[in-house]
């Protein structure tokens, strides 16, 4: 009876500790969204008003107004899909390669690509300039599509998964006349889709929020990113205190769209990350 009252009570315990994580992690995108609604007086106001007087839903308008912000989130979202799906066809023949195949040199060529994930991405900006300066596409979303393709991460997540496929599998697909081409995408894949959702969806996430890299190579604002366009808006909006609801309601527009893709994607994504084995 003890025991069963003190493992009520660390029960109890852990939920009130993860309520209250969990508040203070969305407390910032609550904040934000209030923010966005209020007027300039409410948000630097003391004592704090927690929430608008009047709700300012004339601030998205106004934001629109200034800056396209529909065309920067479709620039980030578009460019975000196709370096994944790129990601996806390139990884996903890589780590067949180096679990499924014998040759020469294969745990150095593993080798040498995990040893590529431990450089700064700082350190390839350079190089990567001037390739993509030759070829001639600065300054365009297929720069940042091409300089994205190959993701390191998503390689040796897909190797790891492939590495859990049963080698009898394999080698009854084999046995029935199937190539390689058709145990990859017949056999590996589909018994690695979870480890290849929750892959996606964090470098889909990580290329919508690219900043740096984009910000170097793209300077004309019809192919700004999501990003680099809330920045040219920020330093252009100055740090007025009657600008800071149109600042707040830019973020808020920014977040939107990963917002949806969660709420839609989210019962996937944590069993994906479950079936997978990664943590925190």
């Amino acid at each position: 009876m003890k025991n069963n009252t003190e493992s009520k009570g660390f029960k109890m315990s852990l939920y009130i500790a993860l309520t209250v994580l969990g508040i203070l992690m969305v407390f910032p995108l609550i904040w934000m969204l209030l923010s966005a609604l209020k007027s300039p007086d409410e948000i630097f106001s003391v004592p704090i008003k927690w929430f608008p007087e009047v709700a300012q839903w004339g601030n998205f308008q106004k934001t629109l107004d200034l800056a396209p912000f529909g065309l920067y989130i479709f620039n980030s979202a578009f460019t975000a899909l196709v370096i994944v799906i790129f990601q996806f066809i390139l990884s996903c023949m890589i780590a067949y390669a180096l679990t499924q195949m014998q040759f020469k040199g294969r745990a150095l060529v593993f080798n040498l690509i995990l040893i590529t994930y431990m450089l700064p991405a700082e350190a390839t900006y350079v190089p990567s300039y001037t390739i993509i300066a030759k070829m001639g596409l600065l300054d365009t979303l297929t720069g940042v599509i091409i300089s994205n393709i190959a993701s390191v991460f998503t390689i040796f997540l897909l190797r790891q998964a492939f590495m859990q496929v049963p080698k009898d599998t394999i080698e009854a697909a084999r046995a029935y006349g199937a190539n390689d081409f058709t145990i990859l995408w017949r056999v590996m894949i589909p018994m690695s889709k979870s480890t290849i959702f929750v892959v996606s969806l964090i470098s889909f996430v990580k290329m919508y929020n690219n900043y740096l890299w984009p910000s170097l190579i793209v300077k004309s604002e019809e192919n700004y990113l999501i990003t680099v366009g809330l920045n040219k808006f920020f330093t252009s909006q100055g740090s007025f205190a009657d600008k800071w609801p149109l600042i707040m309601t830019a973020n808020v527009l920014s977040v939107i769209p990963l917002l949806i893709l969660f709420i839609v994607l989210h019962k996937w994504f944590i069993k994906g990350i479950g079936d997978t084995g990664l943590k925190g």
